[in-house]
């Protein structure tokens, strides 16, 4: 585990042991980091709560035009070994400017580098990525794939440096709720769940000694290249999405 992260005890749910991550109310135990501005700043009202939902939104005053600010909000503390579920849907329009691969596109960023070591206009953080994508309405459109900022992974026994890899899931289309639910086990294992079947499984998440901000993360981990856990974050990449549920079990550390 990089330096700096402390695995912090939570409150429980007493019935079931899930920690609710989003409380309904409000941003509590979230942090922005919003590209060019500084960690804590919610640019735009980026991030936001209404009507019980985690919303990420775009104010046309803040957004005319996207510009390659990508947003991501991240819990106040690090796990290593726990079971992450999110219900999340896509609603309205991409803002203007936004790349067409993500139209219908946000995240859930696993393993992650601590947002005070991402530099100010730094897009993604390192981290190994849960798409969370939409259909058109019309083309197959997997959710769940792999992508992997200043990362690597192993697939099947092999160490796979592409940087998306598509899940087996079906397509969602239209703004349906949407349940996803992952298990992770330090640098063991990561995989994915929905309706039931097992969508991907990786091992072995290590960060990209070629990636340069990778590289200094490394060297502050004292050469160790190896992620056996970290942040969690939300993404914003210019789409309005947005979550009923974030929660997380703990899972016991087999070593």
């Amino acid at each position: 585990m990089p330096h700096g992260f402390q695995v912090v005890a939570q409150d429980k749910d007493s019935e079931s042991g899930w920690i609710q991550l989003f409380n309904g109310k409000d941003l509590e135990g979230w942090v922005p980091k919003i590209r060019y501005h500084a960690l804590g700043e919610n640019y735009g009202n980026t991030f936001r709560v209404e009507d019980g939902l985690l919303k990420v939104g775009y104010d046309p005053k803040a957004y005319p035009e996207f510009k390659e600010t990508f947003g991501h909000l991240f819990f106040e503390k690090p796990f290593t070994h726990y079971r992450l579920r999110a219900e999340y849907r896509f609603v309205g329009d991409q803002v203007k400017g936004g790349p067409g691969w993500a139209f219908r596109n946000s995240g859930l960023m696993l393993h992650g580098e601590l947002p005070e070591t991402m530099e100010k206009d730094q897009d993604f953080p390192a981290s190994i990525e849960v798409q969370l994508l939409g259909g058109d309405g019309t083309h197959p459109r997997s959710t769940g794939n792999i992508c992997t900022p200043g990362t690597h992974m192993v697939m099947e026994g092999d160490l796979i440096k592409q940087h998306c890899m598509n899940s087996s899931s079906k397509t969602y289309h239209g703004d349906q709720w949407v349940s996803i639910e992952v298990e992770v086990r330090g640098h063991a294992l990561m995989k994915c769940i929905m309706d039931g079947e097992t969508i991907f499984t990786l091992t072995h998440p290590i960060l990209d000694e070629s990636d340069p901000h990778a590289k200094t993360l490394i060297a502050a981990n004292d050469g160790d290249a190896r992620l056996t856990g970290g942040s969690i974050s939300l993404q914003s990449e210019s789409h309005p999405v947005e979550f009923r549920k974030v929660e997380l079990k703990p899972l016991p550390n087999d070593g």
